[in-house]
């Protein structure tokens, strides 16, 4: 009888401990859930359990605590970003001015007598004069295209229509750089939700890269699944190098008139317009892929060309 009853207890024990083990699971699950609802969204709910388990509900409580301190850490960059994007932009406003003025002064001088030692000074003034016109106009646009502020106009946009209108934009610029382009486009018409003027500006700033460092070629291609690709030689790069494109203010030597904002800027639109931007250096070429994933389709009764 004895063995009978020893074995009921060890049953019951085990049933209890199977029950204690799927209610622990369950919380686990449960706080892995909520864990990863408040980290994807902005808000100040905890993480609630309706467990009485204390292990479960430590670490629920010690989770709420990491989570409280990662939002104040949060909004404290947000700030920062925010209050750095507005500075740059009043810095970037306050300086065009004075810059203007002192390129307009050093065009009059310019035009007068002058020795060669005087003109060659002048004319080192007026090139770092317009580098440093051309860089507020780039830290301009990059706060601003960075701005999460300034929604974006998304609008049914013909790939292959924006593509070759790029290429026809820069064309002289290419051509007086030495650049021959080739554009090859599918046959059927490539279409994503973008903003017609962030995607001008990614594209018109990817030529403009192509145009600074190809050696003298440049394909565009476009395939059906919405990838732009401009691969050209850049016998003057390296993997290294090709690696830093879209950091911030990196340029390299053989960039010409390059502010190192360009493809920093095409990188935030792109992200924001739902697509990824990359580069890749093989074989003494550089490669920038452009892709906008397909999206699904419209709800019924609209219209994708209209």
């Amino acid at each position: 009888m004895l063995p009978w009853l020893i074995c009921a207890a060890l049953a019951a024990l085990a049933l209890v401990l199977l029950l204690r083990l799927y209610l622990l699971q369950t919380s686990l699950d449960d706080i892995a859930g909520q864990l990863g609802d408040r980290l994807a969204s902005d808000t100040n709910n905890p993480i609630f359990l309706p467990t009485r388990d204390p292990h479960a509900r430590k670490l629920a409580a010690e989770l709420n605590v990491q989570l409280r301190e990662l939002r104040r850490l949060r909004q404290r960059y947000e700030n920062g970003d925010r209050e750095l994007k507005e500075a740059v932009t009043n810095v970037s406003h306050d300086l065009r001015t004075p810059l203007t003025a002192i390129c307009g002064y050093l065009e009059l001088l310019d035009k007068g007598d002058k020795t060669p030692d005087q003109a060659r000074y002048l004319a080192l003034m007026a090139d770092r004069a317009e580098a440093m016109r051309q860089l507020t106009g780039e830290l301009l646009r990059y706060s601003v295209s960075a701005s999460l502020e300034d929604e974006l106009a998304l609008e049914p946009v013909d790939l292959n229509g924006a593509v070759e209108e790029a290429v026809a934009a820069l064309y002289g610029a290419l051509i007086e750089g030495g650049v021959v382009p080739s554009v090859s486009l599918p046959g059927e018409r490539v279409v994503r939700r973008l903003d017609r003027a962030a995607l001008s500006r990614v594209l018109g700033n990817l030529l403009s890269n192509a145009l600074k460092y190809s050696a003298g070629d440049l394909e565009v291609s476009l395939t059906p699944d919405g990838t732009v690709t401009l691969a050209n030689a850049a016998p003057g790069l390296d993997e290294v190098q090709v690696g830093r494109l879209f950091d911030r203010f990196y340029t390299v030597e053989t960039g010409r008139g390059s502010t190192g904002l360009g493809l920093s800027i095409a990188k935030v639109l792109t992200e924001r317009m739902g697509g990824t931007i990359a580069a890749r250096y093989e074989s003494g070429r550089l490669a920038m892929a452009l892709r906008f994933p397909p999206q699904p389709p419209p709800a019924a009764g609209s219209n994708l060309y209209s």
